[in-house]
């Protein structure tokens, strides 16, 4: 589906094409990259933009590779997984946006499984960023999640890499979960939710080393009836990102106006909007 905002292309380094959404503002102060959760693309998050842009601040969204405006997809001869996303896009895409930006202060924010992806790029390059905003995030830890939820998410953790191994890569759509996904993305995905931890076999960084250093703030919005991601789901995440100051707020239903879940606050994004500029005020005061 066409949209009319405009857009900055990315290249990255292993060659890898795909445009950021660009919702601009007059006199920009801030910045925020905004990263999609699974199986989302960037287009889908244009209405939250437009609503935290203003004429302060200016928001970039991310597309995923396979996704959107990506010129790649998924497939059993085109394959990645989080070393690619995260070495490769991420790193490139920062560097673009600190090169097109006027902005003094750079914030980023994180959908789902985008959340836990700012939390890994900000461990990677922090001193570029002014703080984290994780939107209905955590992290997929089995143990995070009631029994009744856990152990069939313990058993999806194999089974849905063993789906895309054998299709050629992950039919989320067919399959109700996520979208397109490639092979390698949804190992290591299924690999941080059995471990708890974020570490790949071919991703040379210590993340949880270098996110357990990091010392900026963090707003995590946990949606009231979000059972994707329970409180401990969050705070399992919040609780890797170093000393910084640590903030956790509820975004409720009546405040929404609509049951507030993993995804409605997309459609109705004042509430968590409200939330994330009154951090950011707060942030910007000490």
């Amino acid at each position: 589906m066409p949209h009319d905002q405009p857009v900055v292309e990315v290249e990255a380094t292993d060659g890898h094409r795909f445009e950021l959404i660009h919702v601009r503002a007059d006199r920009p102060r801030q910045a925020w990259l905004f990263f999609p959760g699974m199986g989302m693309t960037a287009r889908q998050y244009i209405d939250f933009a437009r609503v935290l842009a203003d004429e302060e601040s200016e928001v970039f969204i991310h597309e995923w590779r396979g996704l959107g405006s990506s010129s790649l997809r998924a497939g059993r001869d085109c394959d990645w997984g989080y070393r690619e996303l995260l070495e490769h896009d991420l790193l490139a895409v920062l560097d673009q946006v600190l090169e097109t930006s006027n902005a003094s202060t750079l914030y980023l924010a994180g959908h789902s499984l985008g959340s836990q992806f700012a939390c890994m790029l900000t461990g990677l390059r922090p001193d570029p960023i002014s703080g984290l905003v994780l939107i209905a995030g955590g992290a997929p830890r089995w143990q995070s999640f009631p029994s009744l939820k856990g152990l069939p998410l313990y058993l999806g953790f194999w089974a849905m890499p063993a789906i895309a191994r054998v299709v050629g890569h992950y039919p989320g759509r067919q399959l109700g979960f996520a979208g397109r996904e490639a092979r390698r993305v949804m190992a290591d995905w299924s690999r941080s939710g059995r471990t708890g931890r974020y570490a790949f076999p071919d991703v040379d960084h210590d993340l949880e080393a270098a996110m357990a250093e990091l010392d900026v703030p963090v707003l995590g919005l946990r949606m009231e009836a979000d059972w994707f991601v329970p409180e401990a789901s969050l705070d399992w995440l919040m609780g890797k990102l170093g000393d910084g100051r640590k903030t956790t707020e509820i975004v409720t239903s009546s405040a929404m106006g609509i049951e507030a879940d993993h995804y409605s606050w997309m459609k109705s994004p004042d509430v968590t909007v409200d939330a994330i500029r009154r951090w950011r005020d707060s942030c910007s005061k000490e």
